[in-house]
């Protein structure tokens, strides 16, 4: 009985865990989403480049964990994921770039693929 309700409590601990994933996603999405329809590196293109950032240093060092319980080839997979987003925004902060649809379609990716 015990085993059961603990059972319980950790899928309901991944399912919350997967939803606030999908929720920081969705924010990094309508942030790129709204710096993409503004021409230039506005306040947006500023806010939108920031947080994903921050989004995806967090994600790779959860990857890098050690306890990190995903596959080893998903992990490794979903690092340079992570480091492509970080190298399109770091060009889109030097102003080297606007691949902001491209950031967009790759996290909704991400995002859509969070069972």
């Amino acid at each position: 009985m015990y085993q059961f309700a603990y059972a319980e409590i950790m899928e309901e601990g991944v399912a919350v865990s997967k939803d606030r994933e999908k929720q920081v996603l969705d924010r990094s999405i309508a942030l790129l989403q709204a710096a993409k329809e503004k021409d230039g590196y506005t306040r947006e293109a500023i806010e939108a480049v920031y947080f994903t950032r921050r989004l995806w240093i967090r994600f790779i060092e959860d990857l890098r964990a050690p306890d990190n319980q995903l596959n080893e080839e998903l992990r490794a997979n979903l690092i340079s994921i992570g480091i492509w987003i970080l190298n399109e925004t770091e060009k889109i902060r030097k102003r080297e770039s606007s691949n902001f649809q491209g950031v967009i379609d790759i996290t909704t990716i991400i995002r859509d693929g969070l069972k």
